[in-house]
């Protein structure tokens, strides 16, 4: 049965999350079409584009992401810090973007002189848009919709594009956040697409490799790495990024088919910091996938409450 969205998002519970969307019938809808002999690659073009575009308008940080020929994943992070900050014609500057919005909002923008009762009217509605543009839920609609609605006029025809409604899965820890976004940026190199991560394309790991290589201290539209957790640390997925890339890397080599069963005598170091062994860590990364809740069992009892739910469930990871 669906669960409600409600009861699988919830910033008290965590601010990260991994979210899948495919395309209806698992047609190959964004790849190559053997059957009707279609190239659609282009369109994996539209929907890394577009992702970058909402997460500069959205308080939603994205931290990994990776494009296939039949569906996504992205791993988002609500930014409520973020949109606490923004002033009123910040708010509604990010959601006309992507909007018409009402004239009484163009008036106030344009500063024009408005009755009591109108700028009262114009920060109801502009607070509503703020509270929108800390959600998962309008994140993804202005994603797929935009989408559909290109590839149907491409297509000149009409219907679904998308499988159904977005899939999400709570992160709920540190372990969490690590295996699910080392199993999104694998996607190329487990489907045997690409050969190594940096090779692989339309994915969050390549553009952060590529701006390594173009020497750039950032990846634009990508939440940042800031090291390992410590007081007053700035805003960021809280490990080092050439830790994150050894890991990555290291992972994608135990888990080639040529190299089933023979594990590395020598484990990345992130891998002592979060508490996992070199089995353990393959183990949750290739199941990454699983339930609608990942953490350690404490993380996800934690968050039961928080999601409205009583039923000790989820992927659960070894505690430390």
């Amino acid at each position: 049965m669906t669960k409600a969205r409600s009861s699988l998002i919830s910033i008290d519970a965590t601010p990260y999350y991994h979210c899948v969307s495919r395309c209806v019938r698992r047609s190959f809808l964004c790849g190559y079409d053997e059957l009707a002999k279609q190239n659609y690659e282009h369109r994996r073009g539209w929907i890394e584009e577009r992702l970058l575009a909402l997460a500069g308008a959205f308080c939603i940080d994205i931290c990994a992401y990776a494009i296939m020929s039949n569906h996504y994943h992205v791993v988002l992070h609500i930014n409520a810090d973020k949109s606490k900050q923004l002033t009123a014609h910040d708010v509604a500057e990010r959601w006309l973007a992507f909007h018409q919005g009402p004239t009484l909002i163009h008036r106030f923008l344009a500063q024009d002189t408005l009755t009591d009762s109108e700028t009262e009217r114009c920060h109801t509605v502009i607070e509503t848009w703020r509270e929108r543009l800390m959600s998962i839920s309008w994140f993804m609609r202005l994603l797929n919709q935009h989408i559909a609605s290109e590839a149907n006029r491409e297509d000149k025809c009409t219907g679904h594009f998308w499988e159904g409604r977005f899939k999400s899965q709570a992160l709920l820890d540190e372990k969490a956040l690590a295996a699910a976004m080392a199993y999104v940026d694998l996607n190329p190199v487990r489907a045997a697409i690409a050969a190594t991560p940096e090779t692989s394309d339309f994915t969050s790991i390549k553009a952060r490799i590529n701006a390594i290589e173009n020497e750039k201290t950032a990846t634009k539209g990508l939440f940042p790495f800031v090291g390992n957790p410590r007081e007053n640390m700035s805003e960021g997925i809280p490990f080092r990024l050439m830790d994150y890339l050894e890991l990555v890397d290291w992972t994608g080599r135990q888990c080639r088919e040529d190299k089933r069963g023979q594990i590395d005598s020598r484990t990345p170091p992130i891998l002592n910091r979060l508490g996992f062994d070199s089995a353990e860590w393959l183990d949750a990364y290739k199941h990454a996938q699983k339930g609608t809740l990942i953490g350690t069992k404490s993380s996800i009892k934690r968050a039961l409450s928080l999601l409205g739910r009583k039923r000790l469930c989820g992927f659960r990871l070894p505690a430390s």
